[in-house]
């Protein structure tokens, strides 16, 4: 049969593959326990208030690749797997490289070889939960905490944003890897006031609003392949909504019939 027979077309729907980082405390979690049906593991402790089904912490590499194979082979009806956090993980690969290298530290190894053996077990990570989201048919949310970094860009000066908090090798091989790479933080407003003498103040006002920034600008790394837009509250509800091709859920209908005022 001609190849020509099998070409696809239009959109394939399969399984997200999400990176939330953020800020400290900003409900990163959270927007993973709003996922379908699912479960995390988790290595670090940052679950324990929140309602969920989890692995029992994750102390070494190995106790990931145990979840990540029993999710694979055993029966289960989880939809999502929840890996939280990202940078806790890298510190157990690190470990796992030490290890094998008989060092105390990754830094220890030389010429920063360390970090690019430990991108053998991140492709590892990244191959289970290939085998989850193809084979199994599990979304996969992948949780980070953000670090701020200079950013050399060649067409402007130096300056700061947010990133997630890895070493960037992983880093950039995991956001290729995702198909969104989503910044949670909380809307700040920025007020200017003169103190006299031509001197002025520049002090930031937040509101508590929980956002999420989802392509990238000059203050933070984001990505999506859904067309989305660039701002998003932080509720799993709408991305999911959005990434289905449905309107935001939370906002009201706005040709819902209004009642007729009656006259005088």
């Amino acid at each position: 049969m001609s190849a020509l027979a099998h070409i696809q077309k239009g959109r394939t729907l399969m399984p997200r593959r999400v990176m939330l980082y953020g800020v400290h405390g900003v409900g990163k979690s959270t927007f993973g326990a709003m996922a379908e049906t699912p479960v995390f593991i988790t290595t670090e402790e940052g679950t324990n208030d929140i309602d969920c089904d989890r692995f029992p912490l994750a102390t070494k590499y190995g106790d990931v690749l145990s979840a990540l194979s029993a999710l694979y082979s055993e029966e289960h009806g989880y939809q999502t797997v929840v890996i939280d956090s990202l940078d806790w993980l890298e510190r157990l690969i690190w470990a796992e490289v030490c290890a094998k290298r008989g060092v105390e530290t990754i830094e220890d190894i030389g010429y920063a070889k360390g970090y690019i053996f430990a991108l053998t077990q991140w492709r590892e990570v990244l191959a289970g939960l290939d085998a989850l989201r193809s084979e199994r048919g599990m979304q996969i949310i992948l949780i980070a905490h953000a670090a701020i970094e200079k950013f050399a860009n060649p067409e402007t000066d130096t300056y700061d944003r947010y990133v997630p908090r890895l070493q960037k090798q992983a880093s950039a091989l995991i956001q290729e890897w995702c198909d969104e790479v989503l910044f949670a933080t909380y809307r700040v407003h920025t007020k200017t006031q003169s103190e006299g003498f031509d001197r002025k103040r520049t002090q930031g006002i937040g509101t508590g609003e929980r956002i999420i920034r989802t392509t990238e600008r000059p203050a933070h790394v984001a990505k999506n392949r859904l067309n989305l837009p660039d701002e998003l509250p932080l509720d799993y509800r709408v991305f999911a909504a959005l990434a289905r091709g449905e309107g935001d859920p939370t906002t009201s209908n706005e040709n819902q019939e209004q009642p007729q005022e009656q006259g005088a």
